[in-house]
């Protein structure tokens, strides 16, 4: 195929995903609700494992695009539910294309006194989960013949900050999951890898943003001069789900407005 014909086959329907069934975990609340509704209006139905009883908001945005949604409750630290997870998925849709492991938490306190049951916690859901899950998800995908396995790292992916060593540890070790998984997947027409958001306004982040000190001591080193909205991370999410990253694998994209690249 010469140059031309290649880029002739190019098609902005790449980055539908019309017939697609994606996997968001958390996405009732969040980065994981933007993720979910960017895609359902490209086209994919979707499965939200959650843990928080509320899902009617974002149950009410995913019907509204005319795209179905189906939920499932409980706790990431149980490997009986991940496996649920997955087998209930394909019992409801009979197949998995799209799974993002987005749920996570954090825990702080001073680093002397960080308690085993919080650092153990916050490892369990965000970095073991997110290897268990995937895990299952890839055994379903292997067998469709391909998929896409979304990881959501953190600009603490890359750096540490105080008072929440797990969280570090368990982020850093994400892209560790991610590339491993990549390494694995690839041969099965699976591609995996991570979204690493910066500081995003969420409902969960707004006690640190509303504080004056902290807020401008961070904008100032984002080259964008802001934080982050939910709408910066959809696109990325629809083009890492997409036929438009087939070639992208193991790479781990920082959404963080020049953050990560700023002293």
């Amino acid at each position: 195929m010469n140059n031309i014909e290649q880029i002739q086959g190019f098609s902005m329907d790449y980055f539908r995903l019309d017939g697609k069934t994606a996997i968001v975990s958390g996405a009732n609340q969040g980065l994981g609700m933007g993720y979910a509704l960017a895609f359902a209006r490209a086209g994919a139905d979707l499965f939200i494992p959650h843990y928080t009883d509320d899902v009617s908001d974002i149950k009410r945005l995913i019907e509204a695009e005319g795209r179905r949604v189906e939920f499932l409750k409980g706790d990431l630290k149980d490997l009986d539910y991940i496996r649920k997870i997955v087998d209930t998925c394909v019992e409801k849709y009979g197949k998995i294309d799209i799974l993002v492991n987005n749920a996570g938490t954090n825990y702080f306190d001073d680093f002397l006194e960080f308690s085993d049951e919080g650092f153990k916690r916050v490892m369990d859901i965000n970095l073991n989960a997110v290897y268990y899950l995937g895990h299952e998800a890839a055994k379903v995908m292997v067998k469709q013949g391909g998929g896409k396995i979304i990881n959501i790292g953190s600009a603490l992916s890359y750096t540490g900050d105080r008072k929440c060593p797990s969280y570090v540890v368990a982020k850093h070790g994400v892209i560790g999951v991610t590339r491993a998984f990549a390494n694995e997947l690839g041969q099965y027409n699976i591609q995996c890898n991570a979204i690493c958001p910066g500081f995003i306004y969420t409902d969960v982040n707004k006690e640190i943003s509303s504080d004056p000190e902290f807020y401008k001591h961070i904008t100032n080193r984002i080259s964008a001069g802001r934080w982050g909205t939910l709408g910066d991370l959809m696109g990325t999410a629809v083009f890492l789900a997409s036929k438009a990253s087939d070639y992208v694998n193991g790479a781990d994209i920082k959404v963080d407005g020049g953050f990560s690249c700023v002293l």
